[in-house]
């Protein structure tokens, strides 16, 4: 009989709930300040590292993805423990290179089935799908029915997000220096979202509070296609605590019956959205 288990990367921002689950383990993203590297949320905590992040700042910190041989240790650790199969879930490999080292770490040690998923998102999106795989472990499917669905959810599955300074993403190189140029110039509030696993503009816009509405718009129109189904949000932010209250109090006007999850982004996803970001993602679990 299989028994599997989950790693995931930092970025999905877990809750300690999850974090403590037996079967589950995160491995860490890292940052690079001023020659000294950390990890995040272990080693540098979110309220210490968004200092970094003002304009005042000259040093832009660099991230990195969790070291090759950490993701060794934590299969060794699963095989140990008599685990059969992990899924390993990444953050988008448009723009990290978390989900290689899932395949480049299996490789490397025997006795042990590694199925590695690309979310193609990351935060607390990235985290829907370990519920879901929680839940598809509960009820006994193996792993191959849990990437199909996995699959399967994605498709069903959307992440906006709205940034003050376009410039945190073009220097961490997720956006070209043109969109991130025409952007600040404009002082436009482009949303955006992942496609294709990188992140490019769904819409540009020119004021934050038309930009929410379409978010809002767009949210409404897959709620209407999905009602009655277990649909849940999550809102995330960079010390835009205000404007995530705002968004949660139209939720739960609008959609009493969708679940939220609202909560901070983390240092190595702040690194590239700065401060005053928001983002919104939803799905059916």
């Amino acid at each position: 009989m299989k028994k599997i288990a989950i790693l995931v990367d930092s970025t999905a921002y877990l809750t300690e709930e999850f974090r403590k689950k037996e079967n589950l383990r995160v491995v860490y993203l890292t940052i690079t300040l001023a020659g000294r590297t950390r990890r995040e949320l272990l080693d540098i905590k979110l309220d210490e590292y968004q200092k970094y992040l003002t304009a005042e700042n000259k040093v832009f910190p660099t991230t990195s993805q969790p070291p090759i041989g950490e993701v060794v240790i934590a299969l060794e650790k699963f095989k140990e423990e008599g685990y059969t199969d992990v899924i390993a879930i990444g953050l988008s490999s448009g723009i990290s290179g978390t989900y290689s080292s899932y395949n480049t770490a299996a490789l490397m040690v025997a006795g042990i089935n590694v199925h590695p998923f690309d979310s193609e998102v990351s935060c607390q999106a990235e985290g829907f799908y370990v519920t879901k795989t929680c839940k598809l472990i509960e009820e006994g499917k193996n792993p191959k029915e849990i990437i199909a669905e996995l699959n399967e959810m994605k498709k069903n599955s959307k992440a906006l997000f709205i940034v003050d300074d376009l410039s945190h993403l073009q220097r961490g190189g997720r956006l070209s220096q043109t969109q991130a140029l025409v952007g600040n110039l404009l002082q436009v509030k482009p949303i955006l979202h992942f496609d294709n696993k990188v992140i490019v503009p769904y819409q540009k816009i020119r004021t934050y509070k038309k930009a929410i509405n379409k978010i809002y718009e767009v949210f409404g129109e897959f709620y209407s296609e999905n009602k009655g189904k277990n649909i849940h949000v999550c809102i995330i932010h960079t010390k835009a605590e205000d404007r995530a209250d705002d968004m949660e109090d139209y939720i739960k006007e609008n959609y009493p019956d969708v679940k939220i999850l609202k909560d901070e982004i983390g240092p190595v996803i702040a690194t590239h959205l700065g401060l005053g970001a928001i983002g919104f993602a939803w799905t059916v679990l």
